[in-house]
């Protein structure tokens, strides 16, 4: 990996195109460099996830309506939108927006978390609906695949977005349209100028997670994948993006990020050096944000040493500064605290999450967020006791490189109402790579049997469980095989719009 200082210049200083991040992360996507076999088994397991958790949230509303607009959209030859029949083809930028809504809905596929947060595996939607419409093989979507990974990865690790109140989609949308680059082996200029586009964008405040957090959360991934298909088929035309989009006086690290002294250190591979982002990254175990997996583990694990949960008095936890300002009381959002409250303000409550998951000793991707559930009587007292304060040394060690040290977890110290004290903490999820109990493919298909049981037939998940397994196998043409549908007369059909 080669570290490339990234800062911003005045007009007059004409930077070369070759001394850009966005020419530099071209470069990367260009460089037709082989895909290790570990790094393309974890992009099997990602696909299987991300097809788990979009079938299990198929009917949800935001799903329905996003899939009602891509089916608006109606292509012969284009890509297909998961859940419908695979003869049923849109337009890729709206297949792209279906899907990719469908498997951010519930929270629950893929994160990495550094100096900001992310998805990743939002940047497969975009690319396998490209590969579709383009009639790519199954080895030209793991490389696509990977690039997007590592490029969304490499961002995500180098220039911090939140603490300017951007929202993470910013670095999703290059790292997407450099996928899409890699996967149609287009030239450096072309993907360069696709990426500018998309940065320029893509640019959204962090109110998509602040409050009263409505359904844009889901929308907000397949937004910028919708816009990373746009710029890289208006760039194959010839035209150009605002440039130089990050080191410009006038760019968004200018005005939006740390302005005019910034000075970032973004990581990239060198030329002919593996895409190898993806095995850094990890899965959920529980439909939840990721900053709640290791604690909901923690909560499961601290219930069995608490005889009566109406002793407690109140419940501190002591964690990371992300933790405590955005899913924690520091966040003074009086929403997550509600239960009224939506399920996507109520999955960024660790207040709400801790309190169901020491009475239930269980995560539900839908019971655990239920209004009946949430307005429990014994929930909402027990949820009020809850407090977060941020630690240093987990603020520290959330920021660790070294994987010994990284964590995303905490310490809870339950006091009880006779004056005992109750305190344990975890690093880390147990489904994370370096956790109690790491996830193989066998968990992988594990969740997504577990998640799609009554919603697609027996046949048609070991199709897809065959199938998936055989990527690299897959001649140009094939992809659309990786399609899950429903049987007929299942898909919900929501509200008209003007599509």
């Amino acid at each position: 990996m080669k570290r490339h200082d990234v800062k911003v210049y005045p007009s007059k200083t004409k930077l070369a195109r070759e001394d850009q991040l966005a020419w530099k992360i071209a470069a990367v996507a260009a460089d037709r460099v082989a895909v290790p076999r570990d790094v393309t088994d974890m992009i099997v397991n990602r696909i299987i996830d991300n097809a788990a958790v979009a079938i299990a949230a198929i009917n949800r509303r935001p799903v329905v309506s996003a899939r009602d607009m891509a089916l608006g959209h109606i292509r012969r030859g284009g890509a297909t939108i998961i859940g419908a029949a695979s003869n049923r083809r849109a337009s890729p930028e709206w297949a792209a927006w279906a899907n990719g809504t469908a498997v951010r809905e519930l929270d629950m596929h893929d994160t990495f978390l550094a100096a900001d947060y992310s998805h990743p595996g939002d940047n497969i939607p975009p690319i396998l609906a490209v590969a579709q419409t383009m009639e790519k093989s199954g080895k030209d979507l793991i490389r696509g695949i990977a690039t997007g990974y590592e490029i969304h990865i490499d961002l995500v690790r180098g220039i911090c977005l939140h603490e300017h109140k951007i929202d993470h989609i910013a670095h999703l949308c290059p790292a997407q349209a450099a996928g899409i680059g890699t996967l149609l082996r287009l030239p450096t200029e072309t993907i360069y100028q696709a990426v500018q586009q998309a940065v320029h964008v893509s640019f959204t405040t962090r109110q998509s997670r602040k409050g009263e957090i409505s359904s844009w959360k889901a929308y907000a991934p397949a937004h910028a994948g919708k816009l990373a298909v746009e710029a890289v088929d208006r760039v194959m035309r010839g035209e150009g993006a605002p440039s130089p989009i990050y080191e410009g006086e006038d760019s968004v690290i200018a005005w939006l990020l740390d302005g005019p002294d910034a000075n970032y250190q973004v990581w990239l591979p060198e030329p002919g050096e593996a895409k190898r982002a993806i095995m850094d990254s990890y899965t959920k175990e529980h439909s939840a944000e990721y900053q709640s997996q290791a604690l909901i583990d923690l909560a499961f694990r601290m219930r069995e040493r608490i005889t009566d949960l109406k002793a407690i008095k109140r419940i501190v936890l002591y964690t990371s500064h992300h933790t405590h300002y955005v899913i924690g009381t520091g966040a003074n959002d009086p929403q997550k605290m509600d239960p009224k409250s939506s399920r996507e303000t109520l999955d960024h409550s660790i207040m709400y999450i801790l309190a169901v998951a020491l009475q239930d000793g269980v995560w539900h991707h839908v019971d655990s967020y239920a209004p009946k559930r949430a307005a429990r009587a014994d929930t909402v007292e027990l949820w009020h006791k809850i407090e977060t304060r941020e630690d240093p040394e987990w603020t520290r060690r959330y920021h660790a490189r070294d994987p010994n040290e990284l964590a995303f977890g905490g310490r809870l110290e339950v006091f009880m109402k006779d004056g005992s004290t109750l305190v344990d903490e975890l690093a880390l999820a147990n489904a994370h790579p370096h956790g109690a109990r790491p996830f193989g493919r066998g968990d992988y298909i594990g969740k997504f049997r577990t998640l799609t049981d009554g919603v697609i037939s027996a046949r048609e998940t070991e199709r897809f469980l065959d199938t998936v397994q055989e990527l690299p196998k897959l001649a140009a043409g094939e992809l659309s095989l990786l399609n899950v549908a429903l049987p007929a007369g299942r898909l919900v059909v929501g509200k008209t719009g003007i599509f």
